[in-house]
């Protein structure tokens, strides 16, 4: 690929499908911005690290001097995309979509910049041009170009008819209705491509023919592939939730944290994909083994909390860190990562065993009743306590066994 962009996004595994990859690719290499735009619905009033990947490629196309378009589904939200879902979406009243719609307003300011230039970002809201169509015009100029043989095809009906899922009619018109906002930003602001995740491609595909069914112009459609860990397991859940990106639903220490328990096996791509750090600085940290990686996922953890609520926090985040897990040790300590399905039985002595750390229940005993047992710096005696399965899924613990032999345990 000649673009700069096309290129540092596929370095950080984030280019997935496109309509027309090679006319896109020669768009992007030209001096001219390329407008384009994702559709975020304000499902709730924060978003979530799952939606983050996109917002840092908008962030990324930004960098690259093209101009960003972030799309508030304020009424597509009152549709429900059913993407990925099993049910419908619960229908929110118009005052808790505006409230939803401010809270998500302040994620964005955090990742790109907005203002009228040319490569500023802009924030639009759906409901400008939706709420007011007249529907037998809409259906009369816009119904006739969408095949109901094709939309039942594309996954986002496909996936929920083979589950045998009831689809209403009211979802199946999100697609047509995404279709129609790719139409109208075009018509408004310039934008020629629609960016999303792997499970858009359908919507996106029928906003790319829309366009140029009735307006008879040339757009495209780009997608990155769905964000998941090492395990297979979609990125960004955790037992408590969503990890939010607003300070409100989630404290910046508790974001932090999430960052810093990466699996090993996931830390350098995080890296490519939810940091800035360059191409030098990926290859110095991919070097590390073993317990160094933990430098890693600090770096990691202290760029992305960086990013979302300031650099002004990570001190605080640090004492904190040092406070609860002692000198030093946050940053050299290994983690050990147990499956909870090891955790029969919540029990502390099952947790020793499924980590590895004690060979059986009755070494797990002994080791505790001669003193050598210690949780997060607390002796303990009775191996038999139970443990929050819940609390470990969100957060490691600080086991030591004697005082030589000291890791973090946590559950996936």
């Amino acid at each position: 690929m000649k673009s700069p962009f096309l290129q540092n996004l596929q370095s950080k595994g984030l280019l997935f499908q496109a309509t027309d990859l090679e006319a896109l690719d020669e768009l992007f290499a030209n001096k001219e911005p390329v407008v384009a735009y994702i559709g975020f619905d304000p499902t709730a009033s924060s978003l979530h690290v799952g939606n983050l990947s996109q917002i840092m490629t908008l962030r990324l196309l930004q960098q690259h001097g093209h101009k960003p378009i972030v799309l508030i589904g304020g009424a597509t939200a009152q549709v429900g995309d059913p993407s990925g879902k099993d049910e419908m979406r619960q229908q929110n009243s118009d005052e808790t979509i505006a409230t939803n719609i401010a809270g998500i307003k302040e994620c964005f300011a955090k990742f790109l910049k907005f203002g009228n230039g040319p490569t500023d970002a802009v924030l639009v809201n759906n409901a400008d041009w939706l709420m007011n169509i007249n529907y037998i015009d809409f259906l009369k100029n816009y119904g006739r170009h969408f095949s109901i043989n094709r939309m039942l095809s594309f996954d986002s009906v496909k996936s929920r008819l083979d589950r045998e899922q009831p689809l209403s009619f009211l979802e199946f018109n999100y697609m047509i209705l995404q279709a129609y906002d790719f139409m109208e930003l075009f018509k408004k602001h310039k934008c020629v491509l629609q960016l999303g995740g792997s499970d858009q491609w359908g919507n996106i595909v029928n906003g790319v023919e829309l366009t140029r069914r009735v307006l008879g112009k040339p757009v495209f459609g780009l997608t990155s592939p769905l964000v998941t860990t090492a395990s297979g397991v979609k990125m960004g859940k955790t037992a408590k939730g969503a990890v939010w990106l607003n300070d409100n639903m989630l404290s910046p220490f508790e974001y932090w944290q999430f960052w810093r328990n990466t699996d090993d096996a996931d830390v350098i791509r995080y890296m490519k994909i939810f940091t800035d750090f360059t191409i030098d600085d990926l290859e110095k940290y991919a070097k590390l083994e073993g317990s160094a990686l933990n430098n890693a996922k600090i770096a990691l953890a202290d760029a992305a909390t960086g990013m979302c609520h300031g650099t002004g926090v990570l001190t605080e985040i640090h004492a904190q860190v040092q406070a609860a897990f002692g000198a030093g040790s946050d940053a050299d300590l290994p983690t050990k990562w147990i499956e909870e399905s090891q955790i029969d039985i919540p029990t502390l002595e099952t947790l020793l065993v499924a980590s590895g750390l004690c060979a059986s229940k009755g070494e797990a005993k002994r080791l505790a009743q001669g003193g050598g047992l210690r949780i997060n710096g607390e002796q303990v005696t009775d191996p038999r306590q139970e443990v929050d399965v819940l609390a470990l899924r969100a957060a490691p613990i600080k086991i030591s066994l004697g005082k030589k032999q000291h890791c973090l345990v946590q559950v996936r």
